[in-house]
Parts: C-alpha cells; structure tokens; sequence
C-alpha cells in the first residue's frame, strides 16, 4: 500500500470514529409538534454560509429549509439551545426570532454570515426536508460536505458538486437562477463560545 494510500485510510478511519463519537440528539415527537412552524410564503431553501473575516475563507455551512415546516440543517454544529429541539443535526421550530438568534450567533467580530435565499417548488423542499431529517449524526468538519451531498439529490440540483469547503458550495448556490444574498456582520465578542443564547426571549 502507497503512503498516500495509509494516510487517505488513516483518515478515512479518523472520520469514521468521530462520528461515531459525536453524541446525538433526539427531541422527543411532543417536543418537535409543540415547535413545528412554517413561515409564511413560498417553499424556500436558505443556505448560510459563515466566513472568516480573517482569512476570507469558509467556516460552516447550514442549510434553512420551509416546507411543511420550517427547520435548519446545521451539521456538526455548535449552536444549541433548550427551548429549541434538535434530532440529530435538524433544529426544529424555526420561528423568525429563532432564525434571527440562529444567524447572530454565528456572525462575530471574527465572522460574518452569507445568507443565499432559493424559492423552490413545495416539492422539491419536502424532499429536502425527508433527505436532512433521515441522514443522521454527522462527524465535525463535514458540513460542507454532507450539505452539498444533500443538495445533488434533489430536482434541479444536480450540477451541485459535493465537497469539503463551505465556501466553494456558497459560490456553487450562488449561479442559480433567482438567489438573493445578503450578508450580516456583528462586532461583539469576537469568541463564539462566549455568547449566551439562554439570554435571549424566544417568544
């Protein structure tokens, strides 16, 4: 075996045991119901991109999905809080106020977020919807990845290359027809870990 060869195994066998590591969540079905909300409006997919401010470069992907309801996508995430479900990666119960703490938590005096709104047809989100709330756990440094893999399989969205960087995907979902972007910038506490989402009134 190459070395090239060890090390891509090596690797490969790294990422295996850290997902298997990662502990899962799973809300209960009274606590998903007691949540479940769509916004108001047409079937819509919003990817969220979090950027270095330093580097330029992409730190995390998350995908916003409303169908049926409306949830985020938010593999190998940090951002948890109590009032908001969680099976797996799939946060339920995406109110605008939810989004609004779900977005400032990520955007720092080190990072911003790129917010890239889709209309797509009820179809195509539900699809979206069964494929994130069916994947599973997923290991850290695989948002990106998981999140393009998601995006290939649904109608319209084959030219989707699956890969590793958040950003590459953002430039990706940006040529299709229709995206709006915008971006949102914070200058609070530049240490993430800092910030206190229990502080925030939900409702």
């Amino acid at each position: 075996m190459s070395s090239f060869n060890k090390f891509f195994l090596i690797f490969a066998v790294a990422l295996a045991l850290s997902a298997c590591s990662k502990p899962a969540k799973w809300s209960s079905d009274e606590e998903l119901a007691r949540v479940q909300y769509r916004a108001a409006g047409p079937a819509k997919l919003t990817l969220f991109t979090m950027i270095n401010n330093r580097s330029g470069a992409g730190a995390h992907s998350a995908l916003m999905i409303n169908a049926s309801q409306r949830v985020i996508w938010d593999p190998a995430g940090t951002f948890h809080h109590p009032a908001i479900p969680e099976r797996h990666d799939v946060l339920f119960g995406i109110n605008p106020q939810v989004a609004d703490v779900y977005t400032r938590y990520h955007a720092r005096q080190t990072f911003h977020v790129v917010v890239q709104e889709l209309e797509v047809s009820p179809e195509v989100a539900e699809m979206a919807l069964g494929l994130v709330k069916g994947h599973g756990n997923v290991a850290d440094a695989q948002c990106a990845l998981t999140t393009s893999r998601i995006l290939q399989q649904l109608p319209g969205f084959e030219s989707i290359k699956v890969g590793w960087y958040p950003k590459a995907l953002a430039e990706q979902f940006a040529a299709f027809e229709g995206v709006t972007e915008r971006r949102l910038y914070e200058y609070d506490d530049a240490n993430l870990a800092a910030y206190d989402p229990s502080k925030i009134k939900l409702n």
